[in-house]
């Protein structure tokens, strides 16, 4: 096909008038395959979450826009097999922070903590102290059922008064709905991917391990066949986040057909990143292209990496 000159004075105007940042008006975002192994992903500074293994997709929330590392509403998540560890700690500080962190929540100062075996939860109800040791079970719909086997308030044994009195922790405790946590009689029902602050997390738990040192939630896709591990440019990466096909942004940058591998810079331990701290990490490390147009990166744990300047600590995402 021939255009002569004035056609194309007209094509390139039209380029550049095409919308930035959006895709083009006949596509729509796509998934985007991820997969993790041996990370310390970071909720916030302080929590935690040990990723030993993970494979799912990051699938935008918007048909017009891809996954944004930029924008943890831009994406969700979808986990179809994991394997991924919290500690007593981490656990107290998630349920404190955000899921009863709303006015006039009727939990408080909650402290988790193991003992052999059991869940042992001490924290106020309503201004008044109470103590419980529960069980913990995994439901047929992947809810983790804490089942209390003995339940003290102010120092007092109240489980054998409270069942006297026809009464259960249900009727004395309304939680806010759609915080991840349930309660019906005296059992607690935690629904693990909606206890997280974005990014949206779902997947379904098939199996729940509880050692001395944390609490480990196995997430198994419905389905009967196995999603297949993805190949690894790097044969030899240990700690890493990999993702690969569909678009994603980052920064100033856009990475269609995604083919990115970062890489853990100390693999002594596993890798610690923290998702609004990425850009730290990035301008820390370093990166390489491969052959095929992918991009390697090399970034630093976390906790060993510097903080910016100011000034592009604190630039608009």
């Amino acid at each position: 096909m021939f255009i002569d000159r004035a056609g194309w004075l007209w094509i390139v105007p039209l380029a550049l008038l095409r919308p930035c940042g959006l895709l083009a008006q006949d596509q729509q975002a796509q998934n985007v395959a991820v997969q993790m192994r041996h990370v310390d992903f970071h909720v916030d500074s302080t929590i935690v979450l040990h990723i030993d293994y993970l494979r799912g997709e990051l699938q935008p929330t918007s048909p017009q826009h891809s996954p944004y590392f930029d924008d943890k509403l831009s994406f969700t998540l979808a986990i179809d097999s994991a394997r991924i560890g919290i500690t007593p700690r981490g656990l107290s500080d998630l349920l404190n922070r955000y899921t009863f962190a709303y006015p006039g929540s009727p939990l408080r100062r909650l402290t988790i903590s193991i003992e052999k075996g059991r869940i042992k939860q001490q924290g106020t109800m309503r201004g008044i102290s109470f103590t419980t040791l529960s069980d913990l079970t995994l439901t047929p719909k992947g809810e983790l059922r804490l089942h209390p086997t003995s339940i003290k308030a102010a120092g007092m044994g109240v489980g054998g008064l409270m069942k006297f009195l026809g009464l259960h922790l249900a009727n004395l405790v309304k939680l806010r709905g759609n915080s991840g946590v349930r309660i019906e009689k005296n059992d607690f029902f935690l629904s693990p991917a909606e206890l997280l602050p974005p990014p949206t997390v779902k997947g379904r738990v098939g199996a729940v391990e509880v050692s001395d040192s944390e609490i480990v939630q196995v997430f198994q896709s419905p389905d009967s066949e196995a999603v297949r591990p993805l190949v690894v440019p790097d044969p030899k990466a240990h700690n890493y986040m990999f993702y690969r096909g569909g678009v994603l942004r980052f920064g100033k940058l856009t990475m269609h057909d995604t083919d990115l591998l970062i890489l853990d810079a100390e693999p002594e331990d596993p890798f610690d990143f923290f998702l609004d701290q990425y850009n730290a990490q990035l301008v820390a490390g370093y990166s390489k292209n491969t052959p095929d147009h992918g991009l390697i990166v090399m970034m630093p744990d976390y906790k060993r990496t510097p903080p910016l300047p100011g000034k592009a600590r604190s630039s608009p995402r």
